[in-house]
């Protein structure tokens, strides 16, 4: 049965299952640290792992974690975020750890319990604290992958389900922390310059990469069984698409958000293999943890449709891939080209003006368009740039936003049952029936046949717009 519904009460305490992990390790500890530090952070957490470490070893590991991100630790406010922490050690099947953590929480905790541990365990845990009376009110966070398949995310779903209200549970995907996804609603629906554009009418293509410069290094044994498919494509790179593809929210809550994301991603068609290429780059067998027959895709492309009103017969194109050109994720359209200027010295089109919204690196908005140079010149192109960072100022990081949204009780940053469920059924074709992976060189863009199989000749792959670009 499912647990009373949380609303939107802060909580006052966070329950960190996995504390001494390497996510923690690498990301959630300086998060929390950086909200200390903004004033953003009031609750107590109560840390819980199966080493048998003392509160000042965590307190050491956390120090030591923020440290080696890159962040430079204020005394002060270190200091405020140790006394915040507590310690509890234990195996999380057994019932003693979840007695201890009772008596510890007690009667007045308003808790999120946040689980950065691997999904087999996030039934059992849910289930556990669902048996010691730990879930009213509560709210639940667990990481992504949120299941392998659509009938293993659909078994994941139903598990937590009995235990929990969707209102309850908050499914992570760091990708919607990230600023200018976020961005991406107000940028469309706040500005009719963009608005006015945003259809079939005027674009001729989208196209979604997420470019890595790195390879799988010390990861294969994680990665092998796993893939760029269900690495990023399903989640991050399908969530990127129902913002950028999704009709206006009604209103401000979250749900009128995830109405509209559920809702487009209910329109697109199954992936079809035949429009799929899947690549992996050379030396990838000889990672330590890669199977010696590895055919696990390390880069994937594919192309989709959105069958409704705004969007059909527009090619929507997705790439994903590791030990790439260079390290770049964004959204790009391609509008529609003008006809001919017959008023050119030399009659002809110009180019097709592009909008791109960089995710990562360094934040921005780029618009491509044409102009008249001089009178021996019949067009060229021009860019008009905008850093986010640099107009708008810094913002958040994902996992301080995530974070802060789950202890306020703010569920819009985080993904909902049907908008899983139905990015599982758009891939699950591809992986029924995965066509053969081609073998690609380092620092490339992939393996050709994503260019020559996918792409139309007025569309064609476009090389990412870079930081460094004027």
């Amino acid at each position: 049965m499912a647990s009373k519904k949380p609303g939107k009460a802060t909580a006052n305490t966070l329950v960190d299952f996995g504390i001494t992990g390497d996510l923690a390790h690498k990301m959630t500890l300086r998060a929390l640290y950086r909200l200390e530090r903004r004033g953003l952070l009031d609750c107590r957490i109560i840390g819980v792992a199966a080493e048998s470490w003392t509160l000042d070893r965590l307190i050491e590991h956390a120090r030591e974690g923020i440290a080696a991100s890159g962040e430079k630790i204020d005394d002060e406010v270190f200091d405020r975020f140790a006394k915040r922490l507590t310690y509890i050690s234990g195996d999380v099947k057994d019932d003693k750890l979840y007695e201890q953590l009772a008596k510890e929480l007690g009667p007045k905790a308003r808790t999120v319990f946040y689980l950065q541990m691997p999904p087999s365990l996030f039934g059992p845990i849910v289930e556990k604290l669902g048996q010691h009376d730990l879930l009213g009110g509560a709210r639940v966070a667990v990481e992504k992958p949120f299941g392998h398949d659509l009938a293993s995310a659909r078994e994941l779903n139903d598990r937590l389900r009995a235990v929990l209200a969707e209102e309850q549970l908050l499914r992570v995907d760091h990708f919607l922390g990230k600023s200018p996804v976020i961005e991406l609603e107000y940028l469309r629906f706040a500005n009719l310059a963009l608005a006015e554009l945003w259809d079939r009418k005027s674009v001729a293509a989208i196209q979604i990469t997420m470019a890595e410069n790195f390879g799988v290094e010390d990861r294969g044994r994680f990665y092998d069984p796993v893939g760029a498919l269900r690495d990023v494509v399903q989640n991050h790179l399908l969530q990127v698409l129902a913002l950028v593809a999704m009709e206006p929210p009604a209103g401000a809550g979250a749900d009128d958000l995830r109405d509209k994301k559920g809702e487009v991603l209910r329109a697109v068609h199954p992936a079809d293999p035949k429009r799929y290429v899947r690549g992996q780059y050379h030396g990838y067998l000889d990672v330590p943890g890669v199977a010696a027959d590895s055919q696990t895709e390390t880069f994937a492309a594919l192309q989709l449709e959105i069958d409704n009103w705004r969007w059909s017969g527009v090619p929507i194109y997705l790439r994903a891939g590791k030990a790439l050109a260079e390290r770049v994720t964004e959204v790009r359209l391609h509008l529609k080209r003008t006809p001919s200027l017959a008023f050119l010295p030399k009659a002809g089109q110009a180019e097709a003006n592009q909008i791109v919204l960089r995710i990562d690196p360094e934040p921005g908005l780029r618009m491509a368009i044409t102009a008249k140079a001089d009178q021996s010149a019949d067009w060229s192109p021009l860019t008009l740039d905008a850093s986010f960072a640099r107009e708008l100022g810094e913002p958040l990081e994902p996992y301080e936003r995530l974070l802060h949204s789950a202890l306020i009780g703010d569920a819009q940053l985080y993904a909902r049952e049907d908008s899983v469920e139905e990015s599982w059924r758009i891939v699950q074709p591809l992986i029924d029936a995965p066509p053969p992976v081609h073998v690609y060189e380092r620092g490339s863009w992939g393996p050709v046949e994503a260019v020559e199989k996918l792409t139309r000749s007025h569309v064609k792959w476009h090389k990412p717009w870079m930081p460094d670009e004027v």
